[in-house]
């Protein structure tokens, strides 16, 4: 199930982000959801019952849009890696192309990693091309040294 995060779900964002790895900081997360140009989506598990007990929804992933002046942008999208290959991811980039639409972007911006190549294909599924690259932008991944390329990219709404 697909649903806006609120201030209320905060630590459990700040759980999933902790184990997703995006690269979000936690006062990004804080700003975003208390930003009313930001919409913080999140896909749900939902809620269910295990003999007596219920047990609430659990947040497996979520995606941060900005309104921004004549387009958005996507600033993050997580999954919980136990989950990624199975659709979120896409069902999530799907509610923020609905999302920027509402708003009448004329565009929709990302950033990522020019190694993350699941991500880069997940993008390019959703007609999203490489407009640029940002050279030496990320910090290099766990464990590597030096720095690594951020690809630009965009897809007109």
């Amino acid at each position: 199930m697909i649903s806006l995060i609120d201030v209320a779900d905060s630590a459990t964002l700040q759980a999933l982000e902790a184990q997703t790895n995006s690269g979000i900081s936690s006062q990004h997360l804080c700003d975003a959801l208390d930003d009313p140009g930001s919409q913080v989506i999140g896909y749900w598990q939902p809620s269910a019952s295990i003999g007596n007990v219920s047990v609430d929804g659990v947040l497996l992933g979520y995606a941060i849009v900005v309104r921004l002046p004549f387009e958005a942008e996507l600033q993050a999208i997580g999954v919980l890696p136990q989950q990624q290959g199975q659709g979120i991811g896409g069902k999530l980039l799907g509610e923020v192309i609905a999302c920027a639409r509402q708003w009448q972007s004329e565009r929709l911006l990302l950033e990522v990693r020019a190694s993350n190549q699941r991500a880069i294909k997940l993008y390019q599924h959703y007609e999203f091309n490489e407009d640029g690259r940002r050279r030496g932008y990320y910090p290099a991944a766990q464990g590597a040294a030096g720095r690594e390329d951020a690809l630009l990219m965009s897809r007109l709404l």
